[in-house]
């Protein structure tokens, strides 16, 4: 009976953080400066089962590695394992850890449908309206001529894909970089960031209002 009550309640506990809340926490600086390392955040998976995800939204999904053809075509990892190899008894252990398991966090700038436009400085312009982004505070880098080391975009987003990117522009690994193609599929995302719990002085919701609605975006002429 005791093991029996151990293993329902290892099964409530793992169909809970699998289907409907798990915490994750920031490895990155990404998205510095809103977003610490270690910080602690509550990523729930139930909403974006109704609806499609919205700009400004902060998103945990899928590495590319899981989904990106180019990267993807050598790292291969079934969703057991990938359960399995994210345990936080097991996530630590040397030796099991796999690219295509790993989780991102990124914000999302643009949705299916969306002409999307990103400069060399990372700078965002959506449907010939230039992006308000207060959170943003680590533009990339560029030149007297205005080149830099960031890669540009300027594309329309494909249907059931959304254009992702790191609120710390000069140093984040996302849609411009990926070798496969710039849009993250909607089927690859885990869920949405809401909460930070962790640390107390910053505990809180998230602020992650439409960018492209902001009374500060300004249209392009």
């Amino acid at each position: 009976m005791f093991w029996r009550g151990v293993l329902i309640t290892l099964g409530v506990a793992l169909g809970v953080r699998q289907y409907v809340l798990e915490a994750r926490y920031i490895p990155s600086g990404s998205m510095l400066p809103g977003l610490q390392l270690q910080d602690r955040l509550l990523v729930e998976k139930l909403s974006l089962r109704s609806r499609a995800p919205r700009r400004g939204e902060i998103v945990v999904f899928h590495a590319p590695h899981h989904f990106d053809p180019v990267l993807s075509s050598d790292q291969k990892a079934g969703p057991l394992t990938c359960l399995l190899v994210n345990l936080p008894i097991i996530n630590g252990i040397p030796g099991l850890q796999n690219p295509a398991c790993d989780a991102y966090i990124k914000r999302v700038v643009a949705v299916a449908g969306d002409r999307v436009v990103v400069n060399p400085r990372g700078e965002v312009t959506v449907n010939g309206v230039a992006l308000k982004e207060p959170y943003v505070q680590n533009y990339c880098p560029v030149d007297a001529i205005g080149m830099g080391p960031c890669r540009t975009l300027n594309t329309v987003v494909p249907t059931g894909h959304v254009l992702v990117l790191g609120d710390n522009r000069a140093n984040s690994w996302d849609g411009r970089f990926w070798p496969g193609g710039p849009f993250l599929p909607e089927k690859e995302i885990i869920g949405r960031a809401f909460w930070r719990f962790w640390p107390p002085g910053t505990a809180g919701e998230l602020k992650t209002g439409d960018p492209l609605q902001s009374p500060n975006a300004k249209a392009q002429g």
